[in-house]
């Protein structure tokens, strides 16, 4: 794990990456530990090269889940932990069916808090959804 904490007053702040960490040129931490909590960055459908996955609204939707799931591990975290999801879609109307089943096949109950909202655009041209959470830090 690739870690950088920084002390304040009230709270040290950790941050959480993978290898390779396809957020490091963009300034943007990948996760952040703080006060008890793991905040995950939006993760879209990308692999870790960055090239967008192939496959439509539900194939990004499930790479960018993976891609959650694999920075929450890295900060010894799962699924489990997630108390908080916002998910950003490019169309809502389209696709509030196939984010129903990606909500089935990633999380369990008690489901997590949720924020749903349809976007103008994401970081990419080609990204049809984003998905962040927010996890408690056993």
């Amino acid at each position: 794990m690739t870690s950088t904490s920084t002390s304040t007053s009230t709270a040290a702040i950790q941050r959480v990456a993978t290898t390779p960490d396809w957020y490091e040129p963009y300034r943007i931490s990948q996760a952040i530990r703080a006060g008890g909590l793991i905040f995950v960055s939006g993760q879209a459908g990308f692999e870790e090269d960055g090239r967008t996955v192939e496959g439509g609204f539900l194939e990004q939707g499930r790479q960018a889940f993976r891609n959650v799931e694999r920075v929450l591990a890295e900060a010894g975290a799962t699924f489990a932990d997630v108390v908080k999801v916002g998910i950003f879609v490019r169309n809502m109307a389209a696709n509030l069916d196939d984010v129903i089943v990606l909500r089935e096949e990633f999380l369990s109950r008690p489901y997590p808090a949720d924020t749903l909202l349809e976007v103008s655009s994401l970081a990419q041209p080609d990204w049809l959804i984003e998905v962040e959470v927010t996890a408690l830090d056993r």
